[in-house]
């Protein structure tokens, strides 16, 4: 077996990480990426609650469009409060952290 298919997980993802911060996009990578994380953990939730698009918008005090993009993955303009009143909406908590 060749020494990259022994590599530890811990080495490759350090190795990604590098790579992204060498092409400059390791920022912008990784907040898409929590984006598309929490989205779909709501819908999920949603889901798992049985909550239609139109009672989560209800709940949350917003359009169903408004809701449509903040559990749109492509979408980053979306507010930490906005995120929070999701999560509370499906009986859950926004947990931020800085590492």
């Amino acid at each position: 077996m060749s020494a990259d298919k022994t590599m530890e997980k811990g080495s490759v993802r350090q190795s990604f990480e590098d790579f992204l911060k060498e092409q400059g996009t390791f920022e912008e990578t990784t907040k898409t990426a929590i984006k598309r994380v929490i989205a779909f953990q709501l819908a999920e939730a949603m889901k798992k609650n049985r909550i239609s698009k139109v009672e989560m918008a209800k709940r949350i005090q917003t359009s169903r469009s408004q809701l449509d993009r903040l559990l749109d993955p492509e979408n980053d303009a979306v507010t930490l409060a906005a995120l929070a009143r999701a999560a509370e909406a499906v009986g859950r908590k926004l947990h931020l952290e800085l590492v």
